[in-house]
């Protein structure tokens, strides 16, 4: 994400899930292609993974602060 060259708009939600709102391992439209992976991982392990480097993703690393500010995390 560069600001300023960048002109996307991009809204964040957050919502609470459960194992019984699942209907398949993945996600996405099969007709607009989209192959959506769901990673699922403790919260202070995602944490951890941002402050190695191995989650790069601006968006990401967005979302997990918010959860940490506001209390999110289930952990």
């Amino acid at each position: 994400m560069s600001p300023g060259s960048v002109t996307e708009v991009v809204h964040f939600f957050i919502a609470a899930y459960s194992n019984d709102l699942k209907i398949s391992a993945g996600g996405g439209k099969y007709e607009e292609q989209e192959n959506i992976e769901v990673l699922e991982m403790l919260f202070t392990e995602a944490l951890e993974k941002v402050k190695c480097g191995k989650i790069r993703d601006g968006k990401t690393i967005m979302l997990l602060q918010y959860a940490q500010l506001h209390n999110l995390m289930s952990e």
